[in-house]
């Protein structure tokens, strides 16, 4: 099976960011991808409440029924790394969507991590203001392999990936709009740590570039393979697809060689211990 991975730099006129899709899954398609991912809020990037509430209201159906005509197409998993839609209390889901080649929606993931930080360099983010956090992993099957969904801010969380590979995950998704501080810092090495953990290919499509809302993301989409190898990475800033392989037998492999999920132990937290009783 080949992997792919789009990197964008989505525009708030969510035709638009279509197209980019579109083309993409056609080059995939003759490229012989039979997995593309594509990276969190590729249709709309929206972060103010009124952009996210008029894209619910107004963009999201058409939107998804159309990325499902263009999997069909194209014959290829397409996931979409997340669209708003709509939550409770007036609040929004970044959730990610998985399509099959048929055109139909194998799942749906919401982020469960939101991002409420503030960035050194960079401005407040407070995610949880116009989002509300999903609560429940997500493994699908992609021709009998299964693929553990996540979303940006969530790869700071290994007992998430934990779980999905106690699941079964033998790849990991990790679409993202990493900000550029916390992406020179962290991204590459976080990545490579959950592939490492999990003995999992990790496919990561990023956001890259200046927005039209004056946000900036890091770009640097990412293929991991289950010993930590940075496999294929889009190192310019603007849109680009790469590509890699998947190997069952390297995911054995690795898992073979550094057995940790046979090695783990459960244990008590216990502080001070070696202190007076």
């Amino acid at each position: 099976m080949l992997l792919g991975a789009l990197q964008m730099c989505s525009s708030m006129d969510a035709a638009e960011n279509l197209r980019t899709i579109e083309g993409a899954c056609a080059k995939a398609k003759s490229a012989g991808v039979r997995y593309l991912q594509v990276p969190e809020m590729a249709v709309m990037f929206a972060e103010d409440h009124a952009g996210l509430k008029q894209f619910i209201e107004h963009g999201v159906d058409a939107a998804l029924t159309k990325l499902g005509e263009i999997a069909k197409q194209h014959q290829l998993y397409l996931h979409i790394g997340s669209v708003p839609v709509a939550g409770q209390n007036g609040k929004c889901l970044n959730r990610a969507f998985l399509f099959g080649p048929d055109g139909q929606q194998i799942a749906h993931y919401d982020k469960i991590h939101l991002f409420d930080a503030d960035v050194d360099g960079d401005a407040p983010y407070r995610e949880s203001r116009n989002f509300d956090a999903g609560d429940r992993a997500v493994v699908a099957d992609i021709d009998g392999v299964k693929l553990g969904l996540s979303i940006c801010y969530d790869l700071r969380f290994p007992q998430l990936f934990a779980t999905l590979r106690h699941a079964g995950a033998q790849i990991l998704s990790v679409p993202a709009a990493f900000t550029v501080p916390t992406g020179q810092a962290h991204w590459e090495s976080l990545l490579r740590a959950r592939a490492i953990e999990t003995g999992c290919y990790l496919v990561a499509a990023a956001q890259g570039g200046h927005h039209a809302n004056g946000r900036k993301t890091y770009g640097h989409s990412m293929i991991v393979d289950p010993w930590g190898k940075v496999v294929a990475t889009c190192t310019q800033a603007s849109d680009g697809l790469i590509v890699a392989p998947f190997d069952v037998e390297r995911v054995n492999d690795a898992r073979s060689r550094i057995p940790t999920l046979a090695n783990a132990r459960d244990f008590s937290l216990s502080v001070n211990h070696n202190g007076a009783q």
